[in-house]
């Protein structure tokens, strides 16, 4: 039987964009981006039996040029992605893009997006210029999805000081894991996710290190007092609130932590194409096929029906 996958990691690179990034001297973490358009979308859909893809836009997001051009950049993109999902309806999903210099830019892309364009939710990342989702900054744009039930794709980037980090590896190899860990710890310890509740927040690469050091992490308060002080069953009912991707991390590796920190049925797939090349996808999927642990009705989930009670539409 067809997997029929719902992908709700996978990328946006249009040329106009593209072009931008590197007019403006900055690009991807792998330096320049790979082949992208809707047509080869569709093959590499076609070819991994994804029926739906959810899009996002890739790194660096809008947030390589000053805040106006940010904010018309993000509104052209969203624009791009509605263009996309009106001429394939059964295929393409969009999560939105917002630019986060100013916030009240943020909360009115947040509206465009998700009230205007009926976009499938809003994708932000981990940091921006530094400063990680779950800080005061950011509570508006928190307040408008929160009151729209939004879901929100997090992809992580990188953080200013990783240029001081005296190894030559490329940041999507460890920084961007370190990026999703490092906001999944805001938000829990700001009370960001209590304050805001109604927020489903997408984990990608199942959640950076989040599932590997949860224990450590909910022992932490015991160890410093000027921590805020969850329980440990506080802690681990919190990482169960996110949904996490198995983008880049389908191995037993990694199934092995996050099946013990992961609500099983907010486990979805993603591929992260085309950051992810066709090679490394097929790889990804042959591992994540192979993998024993996961019954049959797990991966039909995984693949598919858990996405559902995110994204209805496509049922």
């Amino acid at each position: 039987m067809a997997a029929r996958r719902i992908d709700v990691h996978f990328h946006l690179i249009p040329k106009f964009y593209a072009d931008a990034v590197y007019a403006a001297g900055s690009g991807p973490a792998i330096g320049r981006y790979p082949d992208w358009s809707p047509e080869l979308s569709l093959e590499i859909m076609d070819r991994f039996d994804i029926a739906v893809a959810l899009t996002s836009l890739a790194q660096p997001g809008v947030q390589f040029c000053q805040s106006e051009q940010a904010k018309t950049m993000a509104r052209r993109c969203n624009d791009y992605a509605a263009e996309l999902n009106a001429r394939w309806p059964k295929r393409f999903g969009a999560l939105g893009t917002v630019s986060m210099w100013d916030v009240r830019h943020a909360v009115e892309e947040v509206g465009y997006a998700l009230d205007t364009l009926k976009f499938s939710g809003v994708s932000l990342f981990a940091s921006y210029d530094g400063i990680f989702l779950g800080d005061a900054k950011f509570d508006p744009v928190m307040e408008a999805l929160n009151a729209r039930d939004a879901v929100v794709f997090v992809h992580p980037g990188t953080h200013p000081l990783n240029k001081d980090i005296k190894l030559p590896w490329p940041g999507f190899m460890m920084e961007y894991l370190f990026d999703t860990t490092r906001a999944v710890v805001n938000l829990i310890f700001s009370g960001t996710l209590e304050k805001f509740p109604r927020i489903r927040f997408i984990l990608p690469h199942a959640g950076g290190l989040v599932p590997y050091f949860s224990w450590r992490l909910s022992v932490s308060p015991m160890i410093d007092p000027r921590l805020r002080q969850l329980s440990r069953d506080d802690i681990f009912g919190l990482l169960k609130r996110f949904w996490y991707d198995n983008a880049l991390s389908p191995g037993a590796q990694t199934w092995g932590c996050l099946e013990n920190v992961a609500a099983m049925d907010q486990i979805v797939f993603g591929s992260d194409w085309p950051f992810a090349n066709a090679r490394v996808t097929a790889e990804a999927i042959k591992t994540y096929e192979a993998l024993d642990a996961i019954s049959p009705a797990q991966r039909a989930a995984i693949d598919r029906g858990n996405a559902l009670r995110l994204f209805p539409q496509f049922a």
